[in-house]
């Protein structure tokens, strides 16, 4: 073989080597890129799915952050004899907030009076409920609320009756003294307005027990316990403070009401069993 052609073959085949070594580099490339777009695909979803699910929790602790965050004091909502919407019966979860023994059957609305009788002097009324007792220091700037409280108390009439309505937005009360448990019943009388605070922010402050009425001089025997500081127009006379016991009306109010709405039925039923009067 001349030496010309064996040149030529050795450049032949190392032309050949190098396209087999170039060809080799291409597959590696092609595949190192196929390989890193896989990757990158992955880490876009998982990164995608962390995202979604970022915003999801986000949004959803915004929206309870909304639903729990309590309502500035209003006096758009006051107290009134008038009856409460439909309560829902949902029964009652078990507590441990909450001792409360079951609520006895409330009597029927059956007793009236043409006017409170003379009940003589008192310094505190008990109401003795299915969750405790809460006690109710007198005021004696309300003294004809007060004389008739306390006559209502000594006959019988707040014995087996229902705290009817709680509210928990806005103004923060447990009403309670209606026998028909609905915002309709009273004692067949009305008192007239006294010791009415002026208005101003939190005019009704935690503890303070008053009257709740359809307007001016309808007062008879539904009233109200603050269980949280209140604002309210002056209109509702103050006749007690609670010495004892808020704490019960705290607790029922932090079960809310029976449809998880801001102003009904307490989920956690309160029946006033006895009302007792503690004279001078």
């Amino acid at each position: 073989m001349s030496g010309s052609k064996r040149q030529r073959e050795l450049a032949r085949a190392k032309y050949e080597r190098q396209q087999a070594r170039r060809a080799a580099q291409s597959d590696r490339r092609r595949r190192n890129q196929r390989i890193t777009a896989v990757v990158v695909v992955g880490v876009l979803v998982v990164g995608a799915l962390a995202y979604v699910g970022i915003s999801r929790t986000t949004s959803d602790d915004a929206v309870t952050a909304e639903a729990t965050a309590p309502a500035s004091a209003s006096a758009s909502a006051e107290p009134t004899a008038a009856a409460s919407e439909g309560a829902s019966g949902a029964p009652i979860e078990e507590s441990a907030v909450l001792d409360c023994a079951a609520p006895m059957t409330p009597r029927p609305d059956d007793i009236t009076f043409d006017a409170p009788g003379d009940a003589g002097t008192a310094t505190t009324i008990t109401l003795t409920t299915n969750c405790g007792d809460i006690v109710i220091a007198l005021d004696e700037a309300a003294p004809e609320t007060v004389a008739s409280e306390a006559f209502l108390a000594q006959q019988g009439f707040y014995d087996a009756t229902q705290c009817h309505r709680l509210t928990t937005q806005g103004i923060f009360v447990l009403q309670c003294g209606d026998p028909a448990g609905d915002g309709t019943g009273g004692p067949g009388y009305t008192v007239p307005d006294e010791n009415l605070p002026a208005d101003g922010e939190a005019n009704y402050p935690a503890g303070t027990v008053a009257m709740a009425n359809a307007g001016p001089g309808t007062a008879g025997s539904q009233f109200f316990i603050v269980y949280d500081d209140t604002t309210l127009p002056g209109d509702y006379t103050i006749w007690g403070t609670v010495t004892s016991g808020l704490d019960i009306v705290q607790e029922v109010a932090s079960a809310g009401t029976e449809d998880g709405g801001s102003d009904g039925p307490p989920r956690q039923p309160v029946v006033i069993e006895t009302a007792t009067v503690q004279p001078n």
